[in-house]
């Protein structure tokens, strides 16, 4: 009987997750046989359930809130993406050693660039949040040449200390939430947080979109965000959920672990997904 490579979403919670079934329609489409699992896993046991999936032969992992910053102290090696997020997404075991990389930022670049059509040299960017989804794809963004790039968050404090880590990249700014300034015209304004999900009220500053901002949620779900709904309703020209980044991130990872980069439009097609 042949054992299938395994591999896995690790995060908490993480019952909500549709990586296996992308996971699952990328292996179907490139003739790859694995199997793909959730587990759920505190952060007080993070180390513990890293360790044991890889002395028990697990070939790859998919890390995600609120794991993907501590994960970084158990790699033995980052790729160079890694090393400048400060934060990693994939795991891949090989050798007995651990090596972390980072797929958030090309997967929010294929979507928003290739997918969508977004031109981000230029323009002037919003991100609401300072936590690992953040800082996975500030660099890439910048990379990019954007006018401008500012992060707000609830506490400046997170805010700025991911300024002084990429303030070489590019013009790159923080505040908190209630300090955003609004006199400025935001192309794309991408959130990051949970906020709303919970019943709280957003604190998304209305007065920073126009009709001319794309707001970007990296959120999901098979009805609209609060994020999303909150978008619509101050006139956005744009509101996206994060399903095009979710999957083209996935593709990234699967392209490391496996070797072959599955087409990504059919399964969003197939997961019934518009961006």
């Amino acid at each position: 009987m042949t054992t299938l490579d395994r591999y896995g979403v690790m995060g908490y919670p993480v019952s909500h997750s549709r990586s296996p079934v992308i996971h699952r329609l990328f292996a179907l489409q490139t003739n790859q046989e694995l199997q793909y699992e959730l587990l759920q896993v505190t952060p007080e046991k993070l180390e513990t359930a890293v360790r044991q999936f890889q002395r028990t032969g697990g070939k790859g992992l998919n890390i995600t809130v609120p794991h993907k910053t501590e994960v970084v102290k158990l790699c033995d090696h980052l790729s160079e993406r890694a090393d400048t997020a400060g934060a990693v997404n994939t795991l891949s075991f090989r050798d007995g050693e651990i090596h972390g990389d980072n797929t958030d930022g090309i997967g929010i670049l294929r979507d928003l660039v290739i997918n969508l059509g977004i031109a981000i040299e230029g323009a002037n960017i919003l991100i609401l949040g300072a936590g690992g989804a953040t800082r996975g794809i500030v660099g890439p963004l910048l990379e990019m040449q954007p006018a401008s790039l500012r992060i707000a968050n609830r506490t400046i404090d997170k805010a700025e200390d991911l300024v002084d880590h990429f303030s070489r990249s590019g013009s790159v700014s923080a505040c908190s939430f209630d300090a955003v300034p609004v006199n400025e015209k935001y192309d794309l304004i991408i959130n990051a947080t949970s906020a709303g999900f919970k019943g709280e009220a957003p604190p998304y500053p209305a007065a920073a979109v126009s009709s001319d901002t794309l707001c970007y949620d990296l959120s999901y779900g098979l009805k609209p965000t609060p994020f999303s709904e909150w978008a619509r309703e101050q006139g956005a020209e744009r509101s996206i959920m994060g399903w095009g980044m979710l999957v083209e991130q996935a593709a990234e990872s699967f392209n490391i672990w496996r070797g072959v980069r599955p087409d990504t439009a059919p399964v969003l097609k197939q997961m019934k997904i518009t961006a």
